[in-house]
């Protein structure tokens, strides 16, 4: 092959790829994708060494304090975007309501085909952020933690077994599905250690003896 015809064929390649990733981005987040990846068992265990141990307050705590759910992409917002992320087979409408799919609840390892059935558990409770030093942030921050889609902090789950979560943390509640546990672990330590939140010792004991087991 020519060189002329050889980088004519990486051209097209690199085109075809560009078209790929913009229909990605127009179409917002894959119907089969889940959590995003937490760090690694040894990587949590390094960022809970260093999370500040403090007693909890909540005085003040509102939950409107922390505005959800905001648009993240076209007509999709937070809610709206994570189903469609955690789901497979998701389909929407133009408002980017779930109209049908299948979701799998990795707390407890049931599955749904009704989007009314999920909840969006914020994996560290708002009220436990508040507890944990979100009290002292702008409006504007406390939104963008109750909204992060980046982080493993949002995901689908079975609406009763979140709701039975409420504010807990993993001292007083984990996820009865004990394959997810660690996943869950890791993910509380990543999201607190990047928003520096800190632990008390009740829930570094408990995170300390999961991680033990990662």
């Amino acid at each position: 092959m020519s060189k002329f015809y050889a980088r004519r064929r990486l051209s097209i390649l690199g085109a075809l790829t560009a078209l790929i990733a913009s229909v990605a981005v127009l179409n917002g987040p894959s119907a089969s994708a889940a959590l995003p990846t937490p760090v690694s068992a040894a990587t949590a265990r390094s960022y809970l060494a260093s999370l500040t141990v403090a007693t909890e307050n909540r005085t003040g705590y509102n939950r409107d304090l922390f505005p959800t759910w905001i648009t993240i992409s076209g007509t999709c917002n937070t809610r709206e975007y994570i189903l469609k992320r955690d789901g497979s087979n998701v389909v929407t409408d133009s408002a980017c309501t779930a109209t049908s799919g299948s979701w799998y609840s990795p707390y407890d390892g049931a599955t749904w085909t009704a989007a009314s059935d999920l909840d969006i558990d914020h994996l560290v409770p708002l009220a436990e952020a508040w507890d944990s030093g979100a009290s002292a942030w702008t409006t504007a921050q406390r939104q963008a933690f109750a909204n992060d889609v980046t982080r493993p902090q949002l995901l689908a789950v079975t609406d009763n077994v979140n709701q039975s979560k409420g504010d807990q943390d993993p001292a007083t509640w984990m996820p009865s599905l004990t394959s997810y546990r660690c996943t869950y672990v890791r993910a509380w330590v990543q999201v607190k250690y990047y928003y520096d939140l800190s632990v008390d010792s009740a829930e570094k004991t408990a995170l300390t003896n999961y991680l033990a087991n990662c």
